[in-house]
């Protein structure tokens, strides 16, 4: 596949805007579209890599792809209220603070985070970056994916911003679609 030059894009009349950072969705699980989402990253994939050395040289092979947590960053609202939500979330997911020993201890499974966000199939989290008519460019599903941590922001007499909780995900790999809505890659065969 060879990688497109863009023709002539820098001097002629542009029908189409380039991707823009702040055009973006945010979806979990079933709940729609999030309108409180602040910030979003999208995946990084990092490729290993392992070496042989032969005399005075170094030879270098392709190894393991590991794919990078993603955080998403989001206005807290009174309503919906997604600090509630989130610890919702990981009550839902097996996780139980000592105290009443009468009721059975549980831990978390990946099974029981994957559902607590909301889809059953491990494809909860999808980042959309989208055009100026609102249609899609790009999704990311982020693949098996649960709550890593939930980074609640400080408060603080002396501000007037708007409370912030930022939750990092992790998740097994990312699945693309373009703006065709053809999958690029990401899925086990």
């Amino acid at each position: 596949m060879a990688i497109s030059n863009g023709g002539n894009f820098w001097t002629a009349t542009p029908a189409k805007d380039p991707k823009r950072a702040f055009r973006f969705k945010v979806e979990l699980g079933n709940s729609g579209v999030l309108w409180y989402a602040k910030t979003a990253q999208r995946p990084t994939l990092s490729i290993g890599e392992t070496s042989h050395n032969f005399m005075n040289h170094t030879y270098y092979w392709p190894g393991k792809a590991d794919w990078s947590e993603v955080a998403i960053s989001f206005i807290d609202p009174v309503d919906p209220d997604l600090g509630s939500d989130l610890m919702e979330a990981i009550a839902a997911s097996g996780y139980t603070i000592p105290g009443d020993m009468s009721k059975p201890l549980t831990s978390m499974s990946k099974s029981s985070v994957m559902k607590s966000l909301g889809g059953n199939t491990g494809n909860s989290i999808r980042i959309h970056m989208i055009d100026e008519d609102g249609k899609q460019l790009e999704t990311w599903s982020l693949m098996h994916a649960w709550i890593k941590s939930i980074d609640f922001s400080d408060l603080d007499y002396g501000s007037d911003e708007m409370s912030e909780v930022t939750v990092t995900f992790r998740y097994d790999w990312a699945e693309f679609l373009d703006k065709h809505e053809k999958k690029v890659f990401g899925t086990l065969a």
